[in-house]
Parts: structure tokens; sequence; C-alpha cells
């Protein structure tokens, strides 16, 4: 019997997929375990293989085509067994070829139309209309060589319109030497570079630049629509803080001297970013950070900390989830965002581990970026950029010595929360970060 190969369901959150690639074509055959297609969510890739061996009896869609899940896209079998019962409604069976057509005569271009003289151009002082010396000034024509059909040998609106229609323009500053010629200028147009210059000379014609129109991938197009959304319909503002990153640059040396000993992983200021974001969003001050605003007018409290953290990949940006943060330990964390960011990159993740933040952050510190303004991810209420380290002055006991520095920018919705608990977030993440082996003690 024959057996239909359905679009899998990848998510919860996945309503359809995009088929990619064929690789298999109508009456190939096919093993067990071979790749038949390709698809991808808005946020990753996979391939479908085969459950059995058969025959590719049908294919009902085409590379490109949005499917949605669970719906049956192609049909494996033997040879001669019927896959209408599998077909998808409103996929109809492939038209048979039209019949030929009937060779036709051959068509005889007619020889091109002589070009229209210009009318002689109107001697002395012309008798227009306001109107119509108004459109001849905007349109670039000259009213002399308008027929007027108005009263008393007059040229009127539709005589400067009919004139505009043959094409007879010019620019304003060469309307005084235009004789009806036609131009190099835009539409033929009449220009001061025509001036003088010789009737029969050819009009220069600019190299087109060359370019390639390619489609944005779903990923781009998912980023493009979240990014247009969040900036047109969140009033965002920013606000920047530097914290002194002497304790957390050391605590991180201490790690990486110890960590074979103490069985730790490579715990990076990225780890300790997200630990300290995840403590400090626990706090029921900050709770307005730690929330979805849904439709508006509706706060959604989470009782755990949810951050998505923003990853870098070949098709985009993407942002898994590490739920409940705020419960889990700095080796956890680290172990657990790794394995997310590897399953990111190689373009396999889940889809439902992107989604369900409670709050975002992004660090461009790697990339030596000093400054940035997050943008919000909806409807998250707020976003934490991270900065690169630098080195900055200050003054001590009378001695001026440097610091490293880190910046912090925090992007929240100004409908969620005001600049004071905003500032206040940034001012109590700053201290945790500056006694960061403190933290470990709570």
């Amino acid at each position: 019997m024959a057996t239909p190969v359905m679009m899998p369901n990848v998510g919860i959150s996945v309503e359809s997929c995009i088929l990619t690639e064929w690789h298999k074509k109508k009456g190939d055959t096919v093993k067990a375990g071979e790749v038949l297609f390709s698809y991808e969510t808005d946020k990753s890739t996979a391939d479908e293989v085969a459950e059995v061996d058969g025959t590719v009896l049908e294919l009902f869609f085409n590379e490109g085509d949005d499917i949605p899940v669970m719906t049956n896209v192609c049909v494996i079998g033997k040879e001669g067994e019927s896959v209408e019962e599998f077909r998808p409604a409103g996929e109809a069976e492939e038209a048979p070829a039209a019949a030929p057509v009937a060779e036709a005569a051959p068509v005889v271009e007619a020889a091109p139309a002589a070009p229209v003289a210009p009318a002689a151009p109107q001697e002395g002082f012309v008798k227009c209309s306001p109107r119509a010396r108004a459109l001849a000034q905007k349109a670039g024509v000259d009213p002399r060589f308008a027929t007027p059909t108005g009263a008393e040998g007059r040229v009127v609106e539709k005589d400067i319109r009919a004139l505009m229609a043959s094409g007879a323009t010019a620019t304003p500053a060469s309307v005084g030497a235009y004789e009806g010629q036609s131009g190099t200028g835009l539409g033929g147009r009449f220009s001061v570079n025509d001036i003088n210059a010789p009737a029969a000379a050819a009009a220069s014609v600019a190299p087109a630049a060359a370019y390639v129109d390619e489609k944005m991938s779903s990923v781009r197009r998912s980023i493009a629509k979240a990014m247009n959304t969040s900036l047109t319909t969140i009033p965002q503002l920013t606000h920047t803080i530097t914290f002194d990153a002497t304790e957390i640059m050391n605590f991180r040396k201490k790690l990486k001297a110890g960590a074979e000993a103490l069985g730790l992983g490579n715990i990076t200021l990225n780890d300790m970013m997200i630990f300290a974001v995840s403590r400090v969003l626990s706090k029921p001050e900050h709770k307005a950070l730690n929330a979805n605003l849904i439709d508006g007018d509706t706060m959604r409290y989470f009782s755990g900390v949810h951050v998505g953290v923003a990853t870098d990949t070949d098709r985009g940006l993407l942002v898994p989830t590490l739920f409940d943060a705020d419960k889990k330990s700095l080796n956890e964390i680290s172990a657990e965002a790794k394995a997310l960011f590897a399953e990111a990159k190689a373009g396999n993740i889940s889809p439902d581990k992107l989604k369900g933040a409670s709050f975002t952050i992004s660090n461009l510190g790697s990339l030596g970026i000093e400054h940035f303004t997050p943008v919000i991810n909806p409807p998250q209420t707020g976003i934490l950029g991270v900065d690169a380290i630098t080195t900055r002055v200050r003054e001590e006991n009378g001695e001026i010595k440097t610091y490293p520095a880190m910046g912090l920018s925090l992007t929240y919705d100004h409908r969620a929360l005001d600049g004071a608990p905003a500032s206040k977030f940034l001012m109590d993440l700053k201290n945790t970060l500056e006694n960061f082996s403190i933290l470990l003690c709570r």
C-alpha cells in the first residue's frame, strides 16, 4: 500500500514550513533513511527522510511552497498504485498538456511610422490663457509650438496638454532655444546640454548598473517583521551606564585557572552576565522588566526569569531561551547556553526553544562595539545591550588610575515602566556585577 509523507510537526509554535529543496523526483526509487526533501521554519532548517522503501509516486508541492504541518507532501509506494486518497485538499491533479496550436501565418511587421514633424512656431507674441501658460511653464513646453483652439487664436490649457502628449517638451532653462527638437534629457526633453549640439548627434545612454535580485530567507523575513513591529508599535527609550569590570575579569581568570580541578566548563563573561541579570530580575522591584506586555494593556509577570540570548548565526539572528535561569547555577547556565548556541548555529534548534523569553540580552562586546541601542523583542518589555570592555580613568586618593569599564544599555518599553525604575535596575545590576563574588554567596 502507498505511504504518504507529511510535512512534520517540528514544534507546537510552528504552523507551516517552507519546502526548500526536493532531493528526489517523481519516479525515483528511494530507500528508507534517504533524504526526500529539505524544509525550513522561520528559525531553523531540517531534512525529512523516507521511512519505507519504494518509488516516489507523486510530489504534491514545489520548492518554495509554504506548507502547513501534517500535510501530505509526497507519496511512496509501488508503481501503478493510486495516490488520489492522499492528495491534499485544493491540490488539483496536474492538468494534461494543451493540444498544440496550429502554426499561425507569419505576421508582417508594419513599417515604423515616420516621425511627426513639430508644428511651425507662431511668430511674435503668443496669446495664451493664464492656466495654459502656467501649465506650459510647469511641464517644460513652448506655447509657440501649440496649435491654438481658443477664441481669436488663443492657446488654451487643452492645447498645451496636446503639445505635452506629442513629446515636445524642454527644460525651463532651454525653452528659449528649443525649436521643436527632441533632446537628450529625461523622456526626450530638450535640455541645455542640447543647445548648439549637432542635431544628428545620438543621445548618449547611461550604462545600466549591474545588480542581482534575491529573495530574503524566511529567517530574515521573520527578523524584519519583528523589528518593524517593535520600532513602529513600542515607545522605546534607552538608558546607558558603565561599571567597573575588574571584579568579573579577575573572577573569570580564577575560574579558567581552576576549571579542570573544579570540573567546570569554560565559563565566559557572557555566562556571568546571564547569571547576574537573572538574579537581579528575580527581585520584586524589577518585575516590570521580567514581563510581557500583552495587547498593549495587560502585563504578564513571570515567576521565573527566562533569559533570551541573541545569537548570530549564518542564517540570521536567533534568540534561544534559557528557562528559569534564576534557579540555575553559573556552571549550569554556561553548559546550557553553549548547547543552545550550538543548536542555533547548526540550524536544527527546536522552534520551542526560540520563544517564551521574559527578557533578552544582546552582547556585542566580542565585536568591539562600545555602545549601541538594542531593539526590544515584543512582547517583552526590555532588552539589555552589553558592550566591549574599554579602559577608563578615574581619580583615587588624588591619583589618576585606569580601570576596565564595560557599558550596559537598557532599552525598555515606556508603556510598561518609567525611567526611574529602569534606571534603578541598571544601578542594581552595576552593583551586582562589581561585587560578583558576593552574589555567588547568596
